[in-house]
């Protein structure tokens, strides 16, 4: 049977379920006589009478019995499952997946993720972690987590943290061996931990700003690593000088087993931001973490 016959078989089941044109058409929102010509029609395409009709009431035939059981029950569970996922509107569900930065999943997505999905297990949440400015469309990404001035201008971006600052650390058994710097072109002398970049295969340049001067220095040590953790780990051990987010390092300085320089040439920088493609193509789900991560102080969403 053609669909657009649909309509019919729901109006014949409403009239057998109700036995009653009258009470069928008020269920239906359409007059009596539109439903007797509904009923007619249908019984014309199919050859078959469906309802025997009285003066007091309406009920199915053998045939209308059978065509009862047996489109019955499918009905009712397309109805079921149209409100289950008109539930979902009030009880988002679904997988997003997002790419970000190691310190942006530790520092701010992790955070928000423990606060959100219990609220909402139907969620679930897959996090790839990388430096690369990935394609996050072309490699099926619903999002993406960069520092705001690394996200493309055609994205959405919403603000999920403040300012950040670098800062240049190492331990003070390192520094009874080297002299302290006060200026960034004297790292040249230090063993500088380096952080390899994905995208191009290169290493991470230290970048440095005092009174609008601006000094970028190419790290040169001992060791290479491609996360940040491990960077932390060598420069706790003494193996060098590691130049990471301030907020990696705050307790060792505070607790003495890291010493920062050249803090008064660690200027901020614009934080991280959310970004994906479309308002449009959003899913309930990421809307409810997006909300989640916004940045509450000042952070919104800004189109690129």
């Amino acid at each position: 049977m053609a669909r657009e016959n649909f309509n019919d078989l729901q109006a014949f089941l409403t009239v057998a379920r109700a036995g009653s044109f009258t009470r069928a058409a008020a269920q239906l929102g359409v007059s009596q006589s539109a439903l007797s010509h509904t009923m007619r029609g249908l019984e014309a395409r199919l050859g078959v009478r469906l309802l025997m009709r009285t003066t007091r009431s309406v009920s199915p035939t053998e045939a209308g019995e059978r065509l009862l059981r047996t489109i019955g029950p499918r009905f009712e569970d397309i109805e079921a499952e149209l409100a289950a996922l008109s539930e979902l509107r009030d009880k988002p569900a679904g997988t997003v997946r997002i790419s970000t930065a190691e310190h942006a999943a530790d520092a701010i997505l992790w955070p928000a993720l423990a606060r959100v999905l219990p609220e909402y297990p139907d969620i679930k949440v897959e996090v790839a972690v990388n430096y690369g400015l990935i394609d996050i469309v072309a490699d099926r990404y619903d999002a993406g987590i960069r520092l705001g001035d690394s996200v493309a201008k055609d994205m959405i971006a919403v603000r999920i943290g403040p300012d950040i600052r670098v800062a240049v650390v190492g331990t003070p058994e390192y520094f009874t061996q080297h002299t302290i710097p006060q200026h960034p072109t004297e790292l040249e002398k230090h063993n500088c931990i380096g952080l390899r970049l994905p995208t191009h295969g290169g290493l991470l340049v230290w970048d440095f700003e005092k009174n609008g001067q601006v000094v970028n220095v190419r790290s040169d040590g001992q060791l290479v690593f491609n996360i940040g953790t491990h960077i932390l780990r060598a420069a706790l051990a003494g193996a060098g000088l590691a130049f990471l987010p301030e907020d990696m390092v705050t307790e060792h300085i505070a607790q003495g087993r890291l010493v920062s320089v050249l803090a008064d040439w660690c200027q901020p920088f614009m934080g991280y931001h959310l970004y994906y493609p479309s308002r449009r193509q959003s899913s309930p789900a990421l809307s409810i973490l997006a909300e989640a991560l916004r940045y509450k102080n000042n952070g919104f969403a800004t189109p690129h």
